[in-house]
């Protein structure tokens, strides 16, 4: 079983996200099953980032997002690509941030008091598997140091898991 170690809120950012990755890292040592990873990583993201109130997975399925491990509010359980943050990052393949989901057209409120977002792609050999979401009840909470320390804790997890336990979007596959 892994302690969760506080991080040391008088750091900056970066230290802060320095220390959850050596944790990410511990975390998921020796397991390779991609949903207990999964789980495992929102579960500790979701501990140890100051002032998140949602965090989790969409998984692309077929030719939508499809609601994945996480940790908060029960949340949108189906989302379509363009739609909302998640579907805007997922079919732009990028990082989104939105300081202000009020101020976002067509944002997805499954938890009205969600008041900024970042959404990270997951890509698994140039191709989208998912996306990683953040929220917050604090409008601005997501800037470019955020972005970076959540694409490293993706990358960890993807690269804890094999890769036959990653959606198969090849084209065989999609036939």
């Amino acid at each position: 079983m892994h302690v969760l170690t506080p991080i040391d809120a008088t750091s900056s950012k970066g230290a802060q996200y320095s220390q959850i990755h050596q944790q990410l890292t511990e975390l998921l040592r020796g397991e390779r099953d991609w949903i207990a990873n999964a789980s495992n990583t929102a579960a500790l993201l979701y501990n140890l980032l100051p002032e998140v109130s949602w965090l989790g997975f969409y998984l692309w399925q077929g030719s939508e997002l499809v609601l994945g491990p996480f940790q908060g509010k029960p949340a949108c359980t189906r989302i379509q690509p363009g739609k909302g943050v998640c579907g805007l990052a997922a079919e732009k393949q990028e990082v989104v941030v939105v300081p202000n989901v009020n101020e976002f057209p067509g944002h997805i409120a499954c938890d009205t008091a969600s008041q900024s977002e970042i959404v990270i792609p997951l890509m698994n050999w140039g191709k989208l598997i998912g996306v990683l979401d953040v929220d917050s009840a604090r409008l601005n909470r997501f800037d470019v140091e955020d972005a970076e320390g959540l694409e490293t804790a993706v990358a960890i997890l993807l690269n804890a898991v094999d890769s036959d336990q990653l959606p198969d979007l090849s084209e065989s596959a999609a036939q």
